[in-house]
């Protein structure tokens, strides 16, 4: 095999038939550059005590404990000199042509930094995300979920990738930074996107480029540990990102959205209404929601300083950057009912 030009981190909790079913998948690539660095987050060594591994192409690195999401993606890009990174949820099973695709994509497009996958629904035939959306009060969700492929066909800009599959230029990742390991899991591509974009990188959606994903399959579709994390790294996102009128104005877009929260869950739709119905409480939602800002609160000196560094280094202004944002929005009203 030749040196890569692309590692593709597998990040993994659970290992077993799900990582086995990614893994032979990125075997089947038609591409040959590339390796596979699988990120073992269990802390007990399951990917080693697997048959996951087998393939020369893999490489495992075995951590004591689980890290997050970001952090093992971070360790694989530092274990590797190839010139592309690319994500993918072990939960995901890639088409043959997939890295062919994107790859062809960012040659062709030199200064783009970051490329979204035609991410499908896995057994629905419909679409997880074609790049990502963004509301006024700093929550993202996946452009054209649930939609058919075919509403969604032409290569153009969006705003960034869902981490569950992607692929970012070494070069951009080198001059903003990787991602963001306090976010633990969850919202740490949003971050990343909207620091590339500050400092001017671009991003394209790929299709063709198609994973099939088990949507969720690790933390669950909504659980109390998702809706925590996904508040508080909203707030940690908003904090380091957001141009200072966006984000003085983001907590009264947040109570708009908490008033569609409770609406879809009293029409039993939505999130709220999907957390309720998978046998949680819908009362502890306050109480995640005040869990996330205290949060928030005692690591603000932290943002506040990486959102000084990111300022440092922009390269598009503050009117530009809300011009993009509202070029890729989506209403809050539109958060809550997905």
């Amino acid at each position: 095999m030749r040196a890569p030009k692309v590692t593709v981190a597998v990040p993994t909790l659970a290992a077993g038939e799900v990582l086995e079913a990614c893994l032979r998948a990125l075997e089947s690539q038609t591409v040959d550059e590339f390796e596979v660095v699988v990120i073992d987050n269990s802390g007990t060594g399951r990917v080693q005590a697997s048959s996951s591994h087998t393939s020369p192409r893999v490489r495992v690195i075995a951590n004591q404990r689980n890290v997050g999401f970001g952090a093992a993606v971070n360790q694989a890009f530092r274990a590797s000199a190839a010139p592309y990174l690319a994500t993918l949820n072990d939960d995901a099973v890639a088409d043959p042509r997939w890295l062919e695709t994107l790859l062809a994509d960012a040659e062709a497009h030199p200064v783009t930094g970051m490329f979204a996958s035609e991410v499908r629904l896995a057994g629905t035939g419909t679409l997880d995300s074609a790049g990502m959306l963004i509301a006024s009060d700093g929550s993202s969700k996946q452009r054209g979920h649930g939609a058919p492929p075919a509403h969604l066909t032409n290569a153009n800009d969006v705003l960034f990738p869902s981490g569950s599959a992607a692929l970012y230029r070494r070069a951009m990742l080198e001059k903003i930074g990787l991602f963001d390991e306090s976010f633990f899991l969850y919202c740490e591509d949003t971050d990343l996107g909207l620091r590339a974009q500050w400092a001017g990188w671009g991003c394209r959606y790929v299709p063709g480029a198609i994973v099939e994903h088990r949507y969720s399959h690790s933390a669950g579709r909504a659980s109390p540990l998702k809706a925590y994390y996904v508040e508080r790294n909203r707030l940690y996102t908003i904090v380091k990102d957001f141009p200072a009128r966006m984000l003085w104005a983001a907590p009264f877009a947040s109570i708009v959205r908490y008033f569609w929260h409770v609406a879809a869950l009293m029409s039993g739709h939505g999130k709220t209404a999907e957390y309720r119905d998978e046998g949680h409480s819908a009362a502890m939602l306050p109480w995640l929601v005040v869990r996330a800002n205290l949060a928030a609160l005692f690591r603000l000196p932290a943002l506040l300083s990486a959102r000084r560094r990111i300022r440092a280094t922009r390269r598009i202004t503050p009117s530009e950057f809300r011009a993009l944002l509202q070029r890729h929005s989506i209403t809050v009203r539109q958060v809550a009912a997905l």
